[in-house]
């Protein structure tokens, strides 16, 4: 009985050592380390640490082997896979593959990371949705950003975000192109297509099948894949002022670790919560990474407790925010806030406040009079850790009404 309970306690303890490693496992589009920009090398990280775990790929080093994925013939002849450079690139975990397109070459490739023998397996897939000969060579064609959905399907968005293009990741892997990238309403200035606040970047998602878009320039925006709406939700500081965001990836904890293009200046991560980046102390800095990629989604962790729990409509509501102030003050400074309601009709009202990913944390029922206008005061108990949350008010038939972003400071 003893042994029994020994051999069980050391098999979980060996999973979830396998499982931290595997959310640590992420791959880096780097340069040769001479402090170059030649972002054609697959390097494996910790992301935790951000430090270079191994070289899965070296241009000019590393034997490979590039065939069609359809007819399985020998592909035209490359010096190396990454030739063009890659900007764009996402791990599939459960495929163990992982995917990229190379710029200026209108194709989606992946190495197969299962794949034995002394040369490694590359597979590429030619077609139109990815690029038109005429537009390889024009910059804002180019897919920058890509990313494995909580779906299973794999996302590439073009730096003018015009075309959003989905692809499955089985052993046939079809390409569909999506449409463009629509700006939400409260964008206003910052709009996704803008070259100066959005091109570049990477994308991210999360448990809920929602994408996050990263700007090379800090602005992040979350995009829904079904509307094809981005909503620009924050602004990253706390970086260095040549810090390019340029690939970005979700730590075991649900903090976005990002690296730059440009600087050797090591990783950088940040939350949702607050949107500032502080540096992992003792990363790399000999390579700079065009992108980064692993099998993390964000909100994970609450979506794993939803499921346990039975969590009554357990959804994620950072992308539903409307352009009206309706709560004071913000930040919350004094364990209260209060509720503006204007030219609502009289009746009741659930004002609940959630986390990010949606859980629910407290509700209170308000009732609104025939007044044009009332404020109600909202009191906050005393276990509300500091950061950030939801407060969204439906009517009694459970109609929105609106949902808005506080901190709590």
């Amino acid at each position: 009985m003893n042994i029994k309970l020994l051999l069980s306690t050391t098999f979980i303890a060996a999973s979830f050592s396998v499982s931290a490693q595997d959310a640590n496992k992420t791959f880096a589009i780097t340069g040769d380390g001479n402090h170059d920009f030649m972002w054609m090398n697959i390097r494996q990280v910790d992301i935790t640490t951000g430090k270079i775990v191994t070289d899965v790929y070296q241009r000019d080093k590393t034997a490979f082997v590039m065939k069609d994925a359809d007819s399985k013939t020998q592909s035209a002849a490359y010096r190396t896979p990454t030739e063009t450079m890659v900007a764009a690139a996402a791990y599939d975990k459960n495929q163990n593959k992982l995917f990229f397109t190379p710029m200026r070459v209108g194709e989606l490739r992946w190495l197969d990371l299962n794949a034995k023998g002394s040369e490694q397996k590359y597979y590429t897939v030619t077609t139109t949705p990815l690029n038109t000969s005429k537009e390889l060579y024009d910059e804002a064609n180019q897919f920058s950003r890509m990313v494995i959905g909580a779906d299973g399907n794999g996302y590439a968005l073009t730096n003018d975000a015009s075309r959003l293009v989905k692809f499955t990741t089985g052993k046939k892997v079809t390409i569909t192109d999506m449409g463009p990238v629509i700006d939400d309403e409260s964008n206003k200035t910052v709009s996704i297509k803008n070259k100066c606040t959005s091109w570049g970047g990477d994308m991210i998602a999360d448990a809920y099948n929602k994408l996050y878009i990263i700007s090379a320039n800090h602005y992040v925006f979350v995009l829904d894949v079904e509307t094809r709406v981005a909503k620009q939700i924050g602004y990253i500081t706390g970086l260095p002022a040549a810090f390019s965001t340029n690939g970005a990836a979700v730590d075991k904890d649900g903090n976005v670790v990002v690296a730059s293009a440009n600087t050797f200046a090591g990783y950088y991560k940040f939350s949702l919560k607050d949107f500032v980046a502080t540096p992992i102390e003792g990363s790399d800095m000999v390579y700079n990474a065009s992108d980064l990629a692993n099998g993390n989604l964000l909100y994970q962790k609450e979506a794993d407790a939803a499921k346990t729990y039975a969590v009554v409509d357990f959804k994620p509501v950072v992308p539903v925010l409307t352009n009206e102030a309706h709560i004071y003050p913000n930040p919350v400074t004094n364990s209260e806030f209060k509720i503006y309601f204007e030219g609502q009709q009289a009746g009741k009202y659930n004002v609940t406040i959630t986390d990010l990913s949606g859980k629910p944390l407290t509700n209170r029922i308000v009732t609104v009079t025939n007044a044009k206008t009332q404020v109600e005061t909202v009191q906050l108990n005393r276990s509300f850790a500091k950061g950030m949350y939801m407060v969204k008010v439906t009517d009694a038939n459970n109609k929105f009404i609106f949902t808005e972003r506080i901190v709590v400071q």
